[in-house]
Order: C-alpha cells, then sequence, then structure tokens
C-alpha cells in the first residue's frame, strides 16, 4: 500500500510536466512554417546540383529555367543557391527588397584578393559600404573626374589607331589592342601613369576574375578540410595576393613622397597631384580621403588598395569585353556596321583631328548599336547577391544568408520583351525609352539598385570613344577563309562575360579625301 502510494505520488508529479513537455513539443511543431524553397532539379548526395552545372555557368542556367521556371533553388555542394531569370522576379529581388538581397556572396577569392571585402564591390551591405560608395560616387567616378580622364582617353585611342595603321593590310589580334587600351586608360587614370610593372597587375587581375565567379570547388564546399587540402586554390590566391600588395604598396608610397614633395616646392606651382596633367588621380584622391577628419570609418592602406583593385579590374575587364563584342557583332552584321561607319564618318568629319568630345553625343546609331550590344552581351550576365534576412519572393522563401544568382544574359533575352531576342538589332532601341540606369529589369547591363555598378559614366565613355574612333579610321574585314557566321560567340569562364576566342582582323586606313 506505502509503494502504491509512493508510485502515484511520484506519478502525479511526473505526468504533469510530461503533458507540459508534449503540450510545447507540439506546440512549437505547429507553429513551425515549412520553408517553401523555389523548385530545383533534383539532388545528388553531397554534390547536390554540381553535376548538372556546365559553363558558361549562365546559360546553363538559362536552359535550367526552362524547365525548372523563373526561380528555382540549387544545391552547389555544401552551399545553397537560387537563380533567378526572369524581370518581373528580378524586380521583387533587385528593388522590392533590395535592403534584404544587399548583400554580395562570399568566396575565397574575394576574401584574399580584395582584403577581405573592404572594397565597394564586394562589401558587405552597411555603413561602411555606403561611406565607401559615396566616396566612389562624389569623388573618385564624378562627372567631373570623367571629364578630366578625356585626355588619357583621346591620348589612348590615337595609340590604338596609328598601331593599327602600322599593321595595315596584315591580321592583327584586335582583342589584345584593345585590351591594351582600355588597361592604359584605368592605370593612368588611377594611379597617374606611375605603375611600373602593368603587365604583373594584368595578369594577377585576369586570373581573378577567372576565379572570382563563385564556382571555384573551394567555394562549394568551404568547411571540408579535405577539400582544401586537395586544393590549390587558396595557395594560388595568396601568391597572387603578394604580387597585387607589392604593386599597390609601391604606387601608394611613391603617391605619397610626390605628394609631400609637391607641398613643399613653392616651384610646383597649380600642381594638385600626380595626374598626367597636373590634377589629382585616383590613388591621390583616396589619400586625401584618408588623411580628413570626416570620414566615419578611418580608411587604411588596406582599404585603398582594394578600392584601387575595384577600379582597376572593372574599368579595364568589362569595357574591353564590351569593346570587343561590339566589334564582334558589328563584322557580323555588315549592314549595321556601314550605317554606324556613315553616322560616325559623317558627324566627326570636320572634328576628329581637335578630337571634339561633343560632337559624340550626336552619334545616334552608335549609341543605339552598343546598347544593342550590352544586351546580348551584359559584362556581368549574372548579378551577384547574397540574402541579409529571410525573406519571402514570389511566393517561396528566400533563406538568410544565401546566394542568390540574377541572370541578366537569360532576361535580355527573354521573347516576351524582346522580339527576335538572339538577333543584333540596334533598330529596335530607336523608339524605345530604354536606359542603362535599371528602370527596365528586362535590360540591366549595369544592374540597378544600391548596388548598380557606380562606374556607368567611366565606362561609356570609353566605350563610346573607341567605337567611334575605330569606325571612322578603318574598314574591317575577316582573315581570308573565315567566315562570319562562324565566329564562335562562347564566353569564358568567370565574372565578367569575356568572348573566349580572340578577335583576328584586317584593318584597311580609311582616307577622307578620297
Amino acid at each position: 500500500m506505502l509503494v502504491l502510494c509512493s508510485l502515484s505520488t511520484t506519478a502525479a508529479l511526473i505526468l504533469p510536466a510530461i503533458i507540459i513537455f508534449f503540450f510545447f513539443i507540439t506546440k512549437s511543431r505547429k507553429s513551425e512554417i515549412p520553408i517553401k524553397l523555389p523548385p530545383g532539379p533534383k539532388k545528388l548526395p553531397i554534390i547536390g546540383n554540381l553535376h548538372l552545372i556546365s559553363s558558361p555557368p549562365f546559360r546553363c542556367f538559362t536552359d535550367l529555367s526552362q524547365r525548372y521556371g523563373p526561380i528555382m533553388h540549387l544545391k552547389l555542394g555544401e552551399a545553397d543557391a537560387v537563380v533567378v531569370s526572369s524581370p518581373e522576379i528580378a524586380k521583387q529581388i533587385l528593388k522590392d527588397q533590395d535592403p534584404c538581397v544587399a548583400n554580395r556572396p562570399q568566396g575565397v577569392a574575394l576574401e584574399i584578393m580584395w582584403y577581405n571585402y573592404i572594397d565597394i564591390a564586394f562589401s558587405p551591405y552597411g555603413d561602411y559600404w555606403r561611406q565607401m560608395r559615396k566616396i566612389c560616387i562624389n569623388e573618385l567616378l564624378s562627372p567631373r573626374m570623367v571629364r578630366s580622364f578625356q585626355s588619357i582617353r583621346s591620348d589612348e585611342a590615337a595609340r590604338v589607331v596609328d598601331s593599327l595603321r602600322g599593321s595595315s593590310g596584315s591580321v592583327v589580334n584586335l582583342t589584345e589592342k584593345i585590351f591594351s587600351f582600355t588597361s592604359s586608360i584605368t592605370c593612368r587614370a588611377a594611379f597617374g601613369g606611375l605603375c611600373k610593372d602593368k603587365g604583373t597587375l594584368i595578369k594577377v587581375m585576369t586570373e581573378t576574375l577567372k576565379m572570382a565567379g563563385g564556382f571555384e570547388i573551394a567555394d562549394f564546399f568551404p568547411n571540408s578540410r579535405i577539400v582544401s587540402a586537395l586544393s590549390w586554390t587558396k595557395m594560388r590566391l595568396k601568391m597572387m595576393r603578394r604580387k597585387l600588395d607589392f604593386i599597390l604598396d609601391d604606387l601608394i608610397d611613391e603617391h605619397k613622397s610626390n605628394l609631400a614633395k609637391m607641398a613643399g616646392d613653392i616651384s610646383s606651382g597649380r600642381r594638385l597631384g600626380n595626374g598626367e596633367y597636373g590634377g589629382e588621380d585616383l590613388i591621390d584622391v583616396l589619400l586625401r580621403m584618408k588623411e580628413g577628419e570626416e570620414l566615419k570609418f578611418p580608411i587604411g592602406n588596406d582599404n585603398i588598395k582594394a578600392v584601387l583593385y575595384d577600379i582597376f579590374s572593372a574599368g579595364t575587364e568589362t569595357s574591353s569585353a564590351a569593346i570587343d563584342w561590339t566589334m564582334v557583332e558589328l563584322m557580323r552584321n555588315p549592314k549595321v556596321m556601314a550605317k554606324a561607319q556613315a553616322e560616325v564618318r559623317r558627324v566627326l568629319k570636320e572634328g576628329i583631328a581637335t578630337n571634339n568630345i561633343e560632337q559624340y553625343d550626336e552619334l545616334r546609331y552608335v549609341k543605339l548599336v552598343i546598347k544593342e550590344s550590352l544586351r546580348l552581351h551584359p559584362p556581368v550576365p549574372l548579378l551577384p547577391r547574397a540574402s541579409r534576412e529571410t525573406c519571402q519572393v514570389n511566393g517561396y522563401t528566400i533563406p538568410n544568408k544565401i546566394r542568390v544568382m540574377v541572370n541578366v544574359w537569360a532576361m535580355h533575352r527573354d521573347p516576351r520583351f524582346w522580339k527576335n531576342p538572339e538577333e543584333f538589332e540596334p533598330e529596335r532601341f530607336e523608339n524605345v525609352d530604354v536606359d542603362f540606369v535599371g528602370g527596365d529589369f528586362h535590360y540591366l547591363p549595369f544592374g540597378v539598385g544600391r548596388r548598380m555598378c557606380p562606374g556607368i559614366m567611366f565606362g561609356l565613355a570609353t566605350l563610346e570613344q573607341a567605337i567611334a574612333q575605330l569606325l571612322y579610321h578603318f574598314d574591317w574585314k575577316l582573315p581570308q577563309g573565315v567566315k562570319a557566321p562562324d565566329l564562335d560567340m562562347i564566353e569564358k569562364d568567370g565574372l565578367t562575360s569575356v568572348r573566349k576566342d580572340n578577335l583576328f582582323v584586317i584593318a584597311t586606313p580609311y582616307h577622307p579625301s578620297l
């Protein structure tokens, strides 16, 4: 009887606790909202959907979206990703949910080569990023600064023209000449012509951008010691970073030394900085901002190097790729080439010698050609974003800290918005109010929203001048045996849409007096 009484007492004490425990478990299960991820292909163990990814990835994603829809979920090793391929959903991601999806995805190349994300392009969204972007827009790439680089653009354009004249009648690698043109402009604008090792800097940049697209094996398995041990990615990047540090540290030290001499030299007159024409170059501006007291987040040499690497890589690679693609499309479309060339030679006839930049505003058809080229070949085909918090998009859940890729390349070919989307037809922009500023989500060559490219004016100025000069001074044809329809239009792997093959052409000088 005593034993039964004891059991009853114990049960009386334990039973309510058990009931309360199961009540809270049941309640918590009922309160959990199932995460409804976007649809996607079936995942395999460990690798997820990696077996479905081919090169270049944005073309592969376009094909997959035809089956799984305009928003889809992929498992790339350990990493989750959402790919968006329609303007309507892109608007939700890039505008309606912009603060929630305003981060950049992380990656081993970005972390090492961009100084642990203290640059502008890949810095996490927040007060520091706002400060650095403000410096970029108001100081580094302001309309005033872009205009101040006009003499540099003109000088480099003249060098290209002279080089091509010297190769008259011979087959030349136009891609290489264009790349040299854009890299020289960016070097002289950023470093004042003081860069002594441009070749190494270009090599480092090219390799970095190839690895920065987020499709390195180390990015798919960031927590795997085995992958880390077997991958040479980090070792290669650290070696490249040492080379980058050596070049940029030397440039910054030389700028500091020159500025100190100018400050103490009365005979320096009105010279303000290390710029080739007496003004400030971009390093001078950043050093001035560093010494100022108005910054909420003080910047040091690493911050300066990160921003300089941003500007050099973006200003060189994307601009050269855009010029190269435009020339390739013109070679493939001789009627468009003839029409654009006729306009350039008519408008610039009087001012080509003095390089009257106001005349470039009158090149209306050339501007349409450039728009159409950027539609078919956007500089960054996959806009990289990352979520800062869990959000809802088109009825699906986008978890926190997940990679979000907006497939601009696919949206620029959406037949709902573009008639004959695969054809190069500049006239499609003739009576349509579509521009670069991101108001039309089916046309986003420079992105949109808070993370829109701040270097639009710099890039377009370089692009327009290059195309105008090349079309004015030369007639163009392909080498013997090469047919325009046979030109390979596939892109390299990497962050930007660089054409896989170089463009080889024959340039015949144009003589307006004949």
